[in-house]
């Protein structure tokens, strides 16, 4: 692993003028994928900058209409937190379908969208209930809908300097189910994962691992073929992709409506 400089800022402004700094700055929050990136020598940074210790980016409340999730909430404590298992129990169940236990006591929900794999488990269920992303930057805060955060993989529509502060989720309750095909439960990447949820009389769908970012589409089975681009890799070939698609679509429907 080559060397880098190591920073912990109290305040989001000196999280900010770090960033601002010349050379490649990466933020910190859980860990679980930027430490094996270095340690394989895949990426090489100047400074890492650990969010830990600035106040208010962790954690799950209701304000007003909404419930706000902090970036640097684990996996596990948004599985036990009540105010989500009570409205929106698809996260809980797409949580523990999330990596093994060592994982989801230290990856966290902002790492795993701001990532932007098209295979991020939490985007599909999140897609399915409007989240909204808050973002702060030196030039001010601004809103971005989950559904315009991701531009391809591994992009975001994140700025330079920009840092997620907030994932707001409207008040709705919603039914759901959180679909995840892979070979090991839990422990792999999907090779296809579907997130469908019931709003009132609002039926959502949205898929992972099948375009170049997670998508939200029409609730059918022919707009998801018509959708889902996805690609050969060593998990999975394209054809057999699409198949899964169509299966596991037509499997999320059914469990909604029953």
């Amino acid at each position: 692993m080559r060397a880098f400089a190591y920073e912990e800022p109290r305040t989001l402004a000196e999280a900010g003028a770090l960033m601002a700094r010349p050379g490649r700055n990466q933020l910190l929050a859980g860990g679980t994928d930027l430490l094996v990136r270095l340690k394989r020598r895949e990426w090489t940074v100047d400074t890492v900058i650990n969010l830990k210790r600035i106040a208010g980016l962790r954690g799950v409340e209701a304000r007003g209409d909404h419930v706000f999730v902090g970036p640097l909430t684990t996996l596990d404590e948004l599985a036990a937190s009540e105010l989500v298992a009570k409205r929106w129990p698809i996260l809980v169940e797409t949580v523990h379908e999330m990596g093994s236990p060592q994982v989801r006591a230290m990856s966290t929900a902002g790492g795993n969208l701001c990532n932007a794999s098209p295979a991020a488990d939490l985007a599909p269920p999140l897609l399915c209930l409007d989240a909204t992303m808050k973002v702060w930057g030196l030039r001010g805060e601004r809103h971005v809908p989950l559904r315009e955060f991701f531009l391809g993989p591994g992009k975001t529509a994140l700025e330079p300097g920009e840092i997620l502060t907030e994932i707001r989720i409207p008040p709705a309750l919603a039914k759901g189910c959180f679909i995840k095909f892979c070979t090991r439960r839990a422990m792999d990447l999907a090779f296809v994962s579907v997130a469908c949820a019931a709003v009132g009389k609002d039926v959502r769908l949205a898929l992972g691992a099948v375009a170049p970012t997670p998508i939200r589409v029409l609730p059918s089975v022919e707009e998801a073929m018509k959708r889902c681009a996805p690609i050969d890799d060593v998990r999975a070939s394209a054809e057999y992709r699409r198949e899964m698609v169509r299966v596991l679509v037509r499997r999320a429907l059914a469990r909604v409506a029953s």
